[in-house]
């Protein structure tokens, strides 16, 4: 798994996991698309650490410097 995510990537997804996460914790949202939601939240956290998103892989993205 060589990483294919820029540091600004992975900035951007923990703000958005960060906003899902208040929002949740503020009872903002609730029922099937609070547990969507979550779960997305989830993902990007998860694909922010270890600096590898799946997706990008098949779509052919890359946000980080091509390794020399």
């Amino acid at each position: 798994m060589k990483p294919n995510m820029g540091g600004v990537d992975r900035i951007m997804r923990l703000l958005a996991a960060a906003a899902i996460i208040g929002l949740y914790l503020a009872h903002m949202l609730s029922g099937t698309l609070a547990v969507v939601l979550l779960i997305v939240a989830g993902i990007f956290i998860l694909t922010s650490f270890i600096s590898f998103c799946p997706l990008y892989t098949l779509l052919g993205f890359r946000t980080n410097q091509k390794p020399k």
